[in-house]
Protein backbone atom coordinates (compact mmCIF):
# COMPACT_ATOMS: atom_id res chain seq x y z
CA UNK A 1 0.00 0.00 0.00
CA UNK A 2 1.07 3.72 0.16
CA UNK A 3 0.87 6.91 -0.68
CA UNK A 4 0.33 10.59 -0.08
CA UNK A 5 -0.64 12.97 2.88
CA UNK A 6 -1.91 9.85 5.43
CA UNK A 7 -0.88 7.03 4.04
CA UNK A 8 -0.29 3.17 4.25
CA UNK A 9 2.84 2.18 5.78
CA UNK A 10 5.95 1.70 3.82
CA UNK A 11 9.68 0.53 3.56
CA UNK A 12 12.22 0.52 0.71
CA UNK A 13 14.68 -1.97 0.03
CA UNK A 14 16.15 -3.32 -3.58
CA UNK A 15 13.29 -5.75 -2.83
CA UNK A 16 10.25 -5.49 -1.17
CA UNK A 17 10.75 -6.07 2.33
CA UNK A 18 8.07 -4.37 4.91
CA UNK A 19 7.84 -1.14 3.36
CA UNK A 20 6.77 1.04 0.12
CA UNK A 21 9.40 1.05 -2.48
CA UNK A 22 9.27 3.70 -5.54
CA UNK A 23 11.03 1.17 -7.71
CA UNK A 24 7.84 -0.53 -8.24
CA UNK A 25 4.95 2.25 -8.34
CA UNK A 26 4.67 5.14 -10.91
CA UNK A 27 4.39 8.50 -9.28
CA UNK A 28 0.39 8.76 -9.71
CA UNK A 29 -0.98 5.31 -9.27
CA UNK A 30 -1.35 4.13 -5.90
CA UNK A 31 -0.18 0.48 -6.56
CA UNK A 32 -0.87 -2.23 -4.57
CA UNK A 33 1.72 -2.32 -1.77
CA UNK A 34 0.35 -3.23 1.82
CA UNK A 35 2.89 -2.47 4.79
CA UNK A 36 3.57 -4.86 7.45
CA UNK A 37 1.93 -4.80 10.63
CA UNK A 38 3.87 -2.05 13.27
CA UNK A 39 5.56 -0.08 10.14
CA UNK A 40 4.01 3.20 9.72
CA UNK A 41 4.99 5.04 6.32
CA UNK A 42 5.77 8.61 5.60
CA UNK A 43 5.91 10.03 2.31
CA UNK A 44 6.65 13.30 1.10
CA UNK A 45 6.10 14.08 -2.49
CA UNK A 46 6.76 17.90 -3.35
CA UNK A 47 5.58 19.58 -6.96
CA UNK A 48 6.17 22.31 -7.85
CA UNK A 49 5.61 24.80 -11.17
CA UNK A 50 7.84 27.99 -12.02
CA UNK A 51 6.18 30.18 -14.66
CA UNK A 52 7.34 32.26 -17.40
CA UNK A 53 9.61 35.08 -17.39
CA UNK A 54 9.82 37.90 -16.13
CA UNK A 55 8.25 36.76 -12.98
CA UNK A 56 9.38 33.19 -12.86
CA UNK A 57 7.15 32.65 -9.95
CA UNK A 58 7.43 29.35 -7.73
CA UNK A 59 4.10 27.96 -6.92
CA UNK A 60 4.10 24.89 -4.63
CA UNK A 61 2.54 21.74 -4.19
CA UNK A 62 3.49 19.53 -1.43
CA UNK A 63 1.48 16.16 -0.85
CA UNK A 64 2.25 13.80 2.85
CA UNK A 65 1.28 10.70 3.59
CA UNK A 66 0.75 8.61 6.04
CA UNK A 67 0.10 5.23 6.20
CA UNK A 68 0.15 2.49 8.99
CA UNK A 69 -0.20 -1.88 8.63
CA UNK A 70 -2.08 -3.94 10.89
CA UNK A 71 -1.82 -6.94 9.41
CA UNK A 72 -3.64 -9.40 7.83
CA UNK A 73 -3.24 -7.37 4.41
CA UNK A 74 -4.99 -4.78 5.88
CA UNK A 75 -3.36 -0.81 6.07
CA UNK A 76 -4.93 2.66 7.03
CA UNK A 77 -3.60 6.12 5.64
CA UNK A 78 -4.50 9.64 4.75
CA UNK A 79 -3.40 11.53 2.13
CA UNK A 80 -2.96 15.32 2.13
CA UNK A 81 -2.56 17.74 -0.45
CA UNK A 82 -2.78 21.76 -0.78
CA UNK A 83 -3.87 23.44 -3.90
CA UNK A 84 -5.47 20.76 -5.15
CA UNK A 85 -8.08 20.69 -8.11
CA UNK A 86 -10.09 18.35 -6.01
CA UNK A 87 -12.30 21.33 -4.25
CA UNK A 88 -11.51 23.97 -7.88
CA UNK A 89 -14.96 25.68 -9.17
CA UNK A 90 -17.23 23.94 -6.21
CA UNK A 91 -17.58 27.22 -4.00
CA UNK A 92 -14.97 25.38 -1.57
CA UNK A 93 -13.37 27.84 1.12
CA UNK A 94 -10.14 25.91 0.53
CA UNK A 95 -8.18 23.82 -1.61
CA UNK A 96 -6.47 21.85 0.63
CA UNK A 97 -7.44 18.01 -0.11
CA UNK A 98 -7.42 15.60 2.64
CA UNK A 99 -8.33 11.70 1.94
CA UNK A 100 -8.33 8.83 4.61
CA UNK A 101 -8.71 5.22 3.06
CA UNK A 102 -8.26 1.58 3.94
CA UNK A 103 -6.20 -0.39 1.31
CA UNK A 104 -6.41 -4.84 1.20
CA UNK A 105 -4.02 -6.55 -0.16
CA UNK A 106 -6.60 -9.44 -1.45
CA UNK A 107 -4.12 -11.18 -3.94
CA UNK A 108 -0.37 -11.18 -4.33
CA UNK A 109 2.73 -8.77 -2.90
CA UNK A 110 4.32 -5.82 -4.43
CA UNK A 111 7.44 -6.86 -5.99
CA UNK A 112 6.53 -10.47 -6.45
CA UNK A 113 6.42 -12.27 -9.85
CA UNK A 114 3.19 -12.58 -11.14
CA UNK A 115 0.14 -10.87 -10.02
CA UNK A 116 -1.00 -8.92 -7.08
CA UNK A 117 -4.49 -6.42 -6.53
CA UNK A 118 -5.57 -4.37 -4.19
CA UNK A 119 -8.74 -2.67 -3.37
CA UNK A 120 -9.01 0.74 -2.05
CA UNK A 121 -12.10 2.60 -0.47
CA UNK A 122 -11.25 6.07 0.34
CA UNK A 123 -13.18 9.25 1.05
CA UNK A 124 -12.26 12.91 0.39
CA UNK A 125 -13.35 15.21 2.62
CA UNK A 126 -12.78 18.52 -0.23
CA UNK A 127 -15.19 17.14 -2.29
CA UNK A 128 -17.28 15.24 0.15
CA UNK A 129 -16.99 12.34 -1.80
CA UNK A 130 -17.01 8.70 -1.45
CA UNK A 131 -14.09 6.99 -3.69
CA UNK A 132 -12.49 3.98 -4.12
CA UNK A 133 -10.11 2.11 -6.55
CA UNK A 134 -9.37 -1.39 -7.54
CA UNK A 135 -5.64 -2.27 -9.23
CA UNK A 136 -3.54 -4.55 -10.24
CA UNK A 137 0.17 -4.96 -10.54
CA UNK A 138 2.09 -7.63 -12.76
CA UNK A 139 5.68 -8.34 -12.19
CA UNK A 140 8.05 -9.89 -14.06
CA UNK A 141 11.33 -9.73 -13.36
CA UNK A 142 12.86 -6.17 -13.75
CA UNK A 143 9.18 -4.91 -15.06
CA UNK A 144 6.37 -4.05 -13.18
CA UNK A 145 2.96 -3.16 -15.46
CA UNK A 146 0.19 -1.40 -13.45
CA UNK A 147 -3.69 -0.75 -14.10
CA UNK A 148 -6.41 0.95 -11.82
CA UNK A 149 -10.26 1.58 -12.09
CA UNK A 150 -11.30 4.67 -9.89
CA UNK A 151 -14.90 5.28 -8.99
CA UNK A 152 -15.69 8.53 -7.63
CA UNK A 153 -19.23 9.23 -6.03
CA UNK A 154 -18.99 13.21 -6.03
CA UNK A 155 -15.85 14.14 -9.01
CA UNK A 156 -14.13 17.44 -8.01
CA UNK A 157 -16.38 18.93 -5.91
CA UNK A 158 -19.40 18.88 -8.25
CA UNK A 159 -22.47 17.99 -6.30
CA UNK A 160 -24.24 15.11 -7.90
CA UNK A 161 -21.52 14.20 -10.61
CA UNK A 162 -20.47 10.72 -10.08
CA UNK A 163 -17.30 9.70 -12.77
CA UNK A 164 -15.17 6.77 -13.36
CA UNK A 165 -11.89 6.76 -13.87
CA UNK A 166 -8.78 4.45 -15.62
CA UNK A 167 -4.81 4.73 -15.03
CA UNK A 168 -2.18 2.44 -16.49
CA UNK A 169 1.50 2.49 -15.72
CA UNK A 170 5.00 1.16 -16.62
CA UNK A 171 8.53 0.57 -14.22
CA UNK A 172 11.44 -0.26 -15.70
CA UNK A 173 13.99 -0.92 -12.93
CA UNK A 174 17.52 -0.89 -14.62
CA UNK A 175 19.80 -1.77 -11.94
CA UNK A 176 19.12 -2.59 -8.05
CA UNK A 177 18.95 0.97 -7.36
CA UNK A 178 17.71 2.83 -10.48
CA UNK A 179 14.44 2.65 -11.89
CA UNK A 180 12.16 4.88 -14.79
CA UNK A 181 8.51 4.58 -14.58
CA UNK A 182 5.41 6.21 -16.35
CA UNK A 183 1.70 6.39 -16.33
CA UNK A 184 -1.93 7.88 -17.16
CA UNK A 185 -5.41 8.16 -15.95
CA UNK A 186 -8.20 10.44 -16.95
CA UNK A 187 -11.74 9.99 -16.09
CA UNK A 188 -13.93 8.35 -18.69
CA UNK A 189 -17.49 8.90 -17.60
CA UNK A 190 -17.64 11.64 -19.71
CA UNK A 191 -14.26 12.75 -20.50
CA UNK A 192 -14.05 16.58 -19.21
CA UNK A 193 -10.81 17.17 -18.10
CA UNK A 194 -7.37 16.72 -18.84
CA UNK A 195 -5.66 13.53 -18.39
CA UNK A 196 -2.95 12.86 -15.95
CA UNK A 197 0.57 11.95 -16.48
CA UNK A 198 3.70 11.61 -14.79
CA UNK A 199 7.27 10.60 -15.51
CA UNK A 200 9.99 9.56 -13.42
CA UNK A 201 13.48 8.41 -12.44
CA UNK A 202 13.56 6.80 -9.36
CA UNK A 203 15.85 5.62 -7.03
CA UNK A 204 16.72 3.68 -4.24
CA UNK A 205 19.72 4.93 -2.07
CA UNK A 206 22.11 2.65 -1.13
CA UNK A 207 22.48 1.15 3.15
CA UNK A 208 18.93 2.38 3.63
CA UNK A 209 15.66 1.91 3.51
CA UNK A 210 14.44 4.98 1.59
CA UNK A 211 13.61 5.79 -2.38
CA UNK A 212 13.37 9.15 -3.78
CA UNK A 213 12.38 9.93 -6.82
CA UNK A 214 12.76 12.92 -9.47
CA UNK A 215 9.64 13.54 -11.66
CA UNK A 216 7.45 15.63 -14.24
CA UNK A 217 3.89 15.62 -14.49
CA UNK A 218 0.74 17.67 -14.94
CA UNK A 219 -1.41 16.63 -11.56
CA UNK A 220 -1.19 18.44 -8.08
CA UNK A 221 -2.03 15.88 -5.84
CA UNK A 222 -2.05 11.78 -5.99
CA UNK A 223 -5.13 11.32 -4.34
CA UNK A 224 -7.58 9.36 -6.38
CA UNK A 225 -9.14 12.06 -7.58
CA UNK A 226 -6.25 14.48 -8.07
CA UNK A 227 -4.37 11.52 -9.45
CA UNK A 228 -7.13 11.13 -12.71
CA UNK A 229 -7.13 14.74 -13.90
CA UNK A 230 -4.18 16.90 -14.82
CA UNK A 231 -3.23 20.58 -14.47
CA UNK A 232 -1.25 23.31 -16.68
CA UNK A 233 -1.45 26.61 -14.74
CA UNK A 234 -0.56 28.63 -17.64
CA UNK A 235 -0.98 26.16 -20.51
CA UNK A 236 -1.70 22.74 -22.04
CA UNK A 237 1.94 22.52 -22.68
CA UNK A 238 3.00 23.62 -19.21
CA UNK A 239 4.82 20.84 -16.91
CA UNK A 240 4.66 20.23 -13.30
CA UNK A 241 8.07 19.27 -11.51
CA UNK A 242 8.57 17.74 -8.61
CA UNK A 243 10.43 15.07 -6.44
CA UNK A 244 8.92 12.07 -3.56
CA UNK A 245 10.88 10.56 -0.21
CA UNK A 246 9.60 7.36 1.39
CA UNK A 247 10.30 7.15 5.02
CA UNK A 248 9.28 4.07 6.82
CA UNK A 249 8.92 3.79 10.80
CA UNK A 250 9.21 0.77 12.08
CA UNK A 251 7.44 0.91 15.65
CA UNK A 252 9.52 -1.74 17.23
CA UNK A 253 12.43 0.34 16.87
CA UNK A 254 10.97 3.17 19.94
CA UNK A 255 10.05 0.55 22.23
CA UNK A 256 12.98 1.28 24.47
CA UNK A 257 11.60 4.80 24.54
CA UNK A 258 8.47 2.96 26.55
CA UNK A 259 9.92 -0.56 27.89
CA UNK A 260 13.99 0.43 28.73
CA UNK A 261 16.56 -1.60 26.97
CA UNK A 262 16.18 -5.43 26.25
CA UNK A 263 18.33 -7.47 27.88
CA UNK A 264 21.87 -8.44 25.86
CA UNK A 265 21.61 -11.42 23.74
CA UNK A 266 24.59 -13.83 22.72
CA UNK A 267 24.25 -15.36 19.19
CA UNK A 268 26.16 -18.01 18.68
CA UNK A 269 29.04 -20.26 20.73
CA UNK A 270 32.39 -19.06 20.81
CA UNK A 271 34.74 -21.70 22.70
CA UNK A 272 37.69 -19.69 22.14
CA UNK A 273 38.92 -16.65 24.50
CA UNK A 274 37.31 -13.76 22.81
CA UNK A 275 40.54 -11.78 21.80
CA UNK A 276 38.92 -8.74 20.54
CA UNK A 277 35.91 -6.63 20.67
CA UNK A 278 34.33 -4.41 18.26
CA UNK A 279 30.72 -2.09 19.05
CA UNK A 280 28.71 -1.25 16.28
CA UNK A 281 27.23 2.26 17.11
CA UNK A 282 26.49 5.18 14.72
CA UNK A 283 25.82 3.22 11.78
CA UNK A 284 29.52 1.63 11.74
CA UNK A 285 31.79 -0.50 13.19
CA UNK A 286 33.68 0.85 16.37
CA UNK A 287 37.24 -0.36 15.06
CA UNK A 288 38.16 -0.51 11.07
CA UNK A 289 40.87 -3.20 12.00
CA UNK A 290 41.02 -5.78 15.03
CA UNK A 291 44.51 -8.32 15.36
CA UNK A 292 43.88 -11.54 16.76
CA UNK A 293 45.69 -15.27 16.94
CA UNK A 294 44.55 -18.24 15.10
CA UNK A 295 42.19 -20.42 17.68
CA UNK A 296 40.86 -16.90 18.72
CA UNK A 297 37.35 -15.32 18.39
CA UNK A 298 35.93 -11.85 18.13
CA UNK A 299 33.20 -10.06 19.29
CA UNK A 300 30.59 -7.82 17.85
CA UNK A 301 28.27 -5.63 19.98
CA UNK A 302 25.27 -3.74 18.75
CA UNK A 303 25.00 -0.59 20.27
CA UNK A 304 22.59 1.03 18.01
CA UNK A 305 18.80 1.03 17.75
CA UNK A 306 18.31 -1.11 14.23
CA UNK A 307 19.67 -4.43 13.43
CA UNK A 308 23.10 -5.35 11.89
CA UNK A 309 24.79 -8.31 10.60
CA UNK A 310 28.90 -9.14 10.23
CA UNK A 311 29.08 -10.68 6.43
CA UNK A 312 32.19 -12.22 5.84
CA UNK A 313 33.27 -10.64 2.16
CA UNK A 314 34.91 -14.73 1.61
CA UNK A 315 33.87 -18.38 2.81
CA UNK A 316 33.44 -17.71 6.40
CA UNK A 317 30.07 -17.77 7.58
CA UNK A 318 28.25 -14.71 8.70
CA UNK A 319 25.97 -13.83 11.54
CA UNK A 320 22.56 -14.20 11.69
CA UNK A 321 20.74 -10.49 11.95
CA UNK A 322 21.82 -8.79 15.23
CA UNK A 323 19.29 -7.02 16.96
CA UNK A 324 19.78 -3.85 19.20
CA UNK A 325 21.64 -4.65 22.23
CA UNK A 326 22.75 -8.14 20.92
CA UNK A 327 26.10 -9.41 20.42
CA UNK A 328 27.72 -12.39 17.95
CA UNK A 329 30.49 -14.40 18.16
CA UNK A 330 33.21 -15.81 15.79
CA UNK A 331 36.17 -17.86 15.82
CA UNK A 332 38.95 -18.27 13.43
CA UNK A 333 40.92 -21.45 12.65
CA UNK A 334 43.29 -19.93 10.17
CA UNK A 335 45.90 -17.24 9.73
CA UNK A 336 44.61 -14.97 6.84
CA UNK A 337 42.92 -11.02 6.66
CA UNK A 338 39.30 -11.33 6.66
CA UNK A 339 37.20 -8.18 4.99
CA UNK A 340 33.00 -7.87 6.68
CA UNK A 341 30.69 -5.37 5.82
CA UNK A 342 27.07 -5.25 7.16
CA UNK A 343 23.80 -6.82 4.81
CA UNK A 344 22.06 -3.79 5.28
CA UNK A 345 23.98 -1.22 5.68
CA UNK A 346 26.70 -2.08 3.02
CA UNK A 347 28.59 1.32 4.19
CA UNK A 348 29.23 -0.43 7.05
CA UNK A 349 32.94 -2.08 6.45
CA UNK A 350 35.62 -3.85 8.93
CA UNK A 351 38.82 -6.43 8.74
CA UNK A 352 39.93 -8.99 11.18
CA UNK A 353 43.82 -9.89 10.63
CA UNK A 354 44.21 -13.75 11.96
CA UNK A 355 48.11 -14.30 12.65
Amino acid sequence: MKRAPFILLTFVAAAPVGAQSLLYRAPNMGGVWVPDGGVVQFNFLHRFYVSPAPSHTVVNYPSFTLAAGFGHQIALGGRFATKSLVGTGAGAETTNETEIYVRWGAIGAEGKDGFAVALTPAYNFLAKSVDGELAVDWTRGALTLQGAVRGISRALGTPEKQQMAVAGGVVARLTRYIAVTADLGSFVAPVEQRAAWSAAINFLIPGSPHTFSLQASNATSVSIQGASVGYAPTGSNEIIYGFEFTIPLHLKRFSPWFHGSPKPVALGAVGATVAAEVDMAAVKYGKDTVTISVGQAVRWTNRDPVEHTVTFDRTEPGSPVIPPNACTFHRFDKAGTYTYHCTPHPFMTGVVVVK
